[in-house]
């Protein structure tokens, strides 16, 4: 399904390349996005039911406000960025982009509770959002919309590219661990496992790649890896699919015993930048994940990982078109699901 909207690319937006300048400089950036005819005669998306000025009347300043929250905490901790993008990826996986991932269960079962979400974070930058835009405009965004606008905001401010985000998703009733542990793909998945993955919620391997590309920032727990340095069972000793002098500088980095609070950087060399250095590590056998190496062991994938690491004007006017489709997953609209007064609970009905 082709995106609805000009590849900003070829929009050629100067004032993309303004970033981390004053708070003003971003919002307005992403009111343009919204109001500077990035959108074609049709603003209604594919789904016949977002559309990127959905709360023009009810809620005109959400674009703004979703903004200025993101880049207060980034001001504070450049590193935050990719977990919010990660957060969004991992709820439209399950259950689609209805923020479910946000929901808190008192016993323990929800998606965030499950193996693979034990390391989310920035839930308080989802909640504090929420709290501004219920004082502006009460019972009015949802925070599966938040997520979409905060997780384009957390790349574009670290530097990538921007788009222009589809509004009008409800939130979600219910969450479960079960439903994660099953439909996240893993860091140890093979490109086919991969395919399956993205090919059931209606990506491409094209999309595929583009997303993994997000892991051009951000960091993994030394844990999540230590397999490809010391390797498992009766198999010692460094994954083969890895480069081995960057194996061993990972290692060092993520010595026996190992700490479980340890971190590596996705991308050492510009570890909180959105830029094309994955796909060029990749290139040279340095993913971290299994599922990172796999991108370039199959000539499906490896194809596109060529393109972008030659090419990174392509892989910035393709990764918020895949943003767009990604955010179409599974979605919940006009009466289904609800409103959520705050993103980790359901309303209660004198919440209604």
């Amino acid at each position: 399904m082709k995106s609805m909207f000009l590849s900003p690319s070829k929009l050629k937006f100067a004032g993309v390349q303004m970033l981390g300048t004053m708070a003003g400089s971003v919002v307005a950036l992403m009111l343009i996005v919204i109001s500077s005819g990035w959108l074609l005669m049709d603003t209604v998306s594919a789904q016949g039911t977002l559309n990127p000025n959905f709360y023009s009347k009810t809620c005109p300043n959400v674009v703004q406000i979703v903004a200025t929250v993101v880049n207060q905490h980034l001001k504070q901790d450049n590193t935050i960025g990719a977990p919010i993008v990660r957060m969004f990826f991992h709820d439209c996986f399950v259950r689609g982009c209805d923020a479910s991932v946000l929901l808190v269960s008192p016993n323990k079962t929800a998606e965030r509770d499950s193996i693979p979400n034990l390391t989310l974070s920035q839930f308080d930058v989802i909640d504090e959002i929420k709290s501004n835009l219920e004082k502006a405009c009460p019972g009015v965004v949802s925070c599966a919309d938040i997520l979409a606008l905060a997780a384009r905001d957390a790349v574009l401010q670290s530097g990538g590219p921007t788009w222009a985000v589809e509004l009008g998703r409800r939130d979600g009733l219910t969450s479960s661990s079960s439903d994660a542990a099953s439909h996240l793909p893993s860091s140890r998945s093979n490109a086919q496992s991969l395919i399956d993955s993205f090919s059931s919620n209606g990506l491409s391997i094209r999309d595929l790649v583009t997303l993994s590309g997000a892991h051009t920032f951000g960091k993994s727990h030394c844990s999540t890896v230590l397999w490809r340095l010391y390797g498992t069972g009766n198999q010692g000793g460094i994954d083969p699919t890895l480069n081995k002098t960057y194996a061993v500088g990972l290692m060092n980095k993520c010595s026996l015993p190992i700490n479980p609070n340890a971190t590596i950087s996705l991308d050492p060399s510009t570890p909180n930048t959105f830029d094309n250095n994955y796909f060029q590590d990749l290139l040279q056998n340095e993913g971290i994940f299994a599922s990172d190496s796999a991108l370039v062991i199959d000539s499906r994938t490896k194809v596109f990982v060529t393109e972008y690491a030659n090419d990174e004007g392509s892989f910035r006017d393709q990764f918020g078109d895949a943003m767009i489709r990604m955010g179409r997953i599974q979605i919940l609209t006009g009466q289904q699901g609800e409103i959520r007064k705050r993103c980790g609970f359901v309303n209660s009905k004198s919440d209604v």
